[in-house]
């Protein structure tokens, strides 16, 4: 066969391949990408083991051929921590081990991936919703129960940091004692005192 030139962005870098038209995207991406975060389980979409993230979706990489990626933008788990070091885990990563929700560890890529779509979507799910976002991620050690409080866990992490950036840039001249107000990073608008009326 032909060979045919794929361009992808793959955690954020621009890769150009010359591929075979057959070549499943999991394969590219374990083989010739040394992206071995991205497990290869049933090779038939029911285990959810390769997951990836491609243009803000979970999919199946084990049912996608690599050419029909052309132009995606695709998130293995290894692009969730690019530096490789603890301090720069996810939150969802940082849960999992928490709440010790890897055993074998064999599906968690994929069930942190599909979680972090999840969370995307939905930044406070309830447990039922999770259970069926991860239903697809089949995990025959946990029982689920701890994926799915790690993934609780990590929402939660995350919105209050989202609440605690909100917060900080909403700091006003008035809580400091000044009589105007305090210029302040990103858009945020600002008031003083006076002019919410109070004394």
């Amino acid at each position: 066969m032909t060979a045919v030139t794929v361009k992808l962005t793959v955690n954020g870098r621009e890769v150009e391949l010359s591929l075979e038209p057959h070549e499943r995207l999991v394969d590219v991406l374990r083989g010739r990408l040394g992206l071995t975060g991205t497990k290869m389980g049933c090779g038939e979409g029911e285990c959810g083991a390769c997951t990836v993230i491609m243009d803000g979706q979970a999919v199946l990489s084990c049912l996608m051929l690599a050419v029909q990626a052309e132009g995606g933008d695709i998130l293995t788990i290894e692009g969730l921590a690019p530096d490789g070091s603890e301090a720069g885990l996810h939150p969802l990563q940082k849960a999992f081990v928490a709440e010790a929700a890897i055993q074998c560890g064999y599906c968690t890529p994929g069930m942190i991936l599909t979680a972090k779509t999840l969370l995307e979507r939905d930044p406070d799910p309830t447990p039922q919703v999770v259970k069926e976002a991860i239903a697809g991620n089949i995990c025959r050690c946990t029982g689920y129960d701890k994926p799915v409080k790690a993934i609780l866990a990590a929402a939660a992490e995350m919105r209050a940091a989202a609440q605690g950036t909100t917060a900080a840039a909403t700091v006003t001249a008035a809580a400091i004692g000044a009589p105007e107000a305090v210029a302040v990073p990103g858009n945020v608008s600002t008031t003083t005192v006076a002019e919410r009326g109070e004394s």
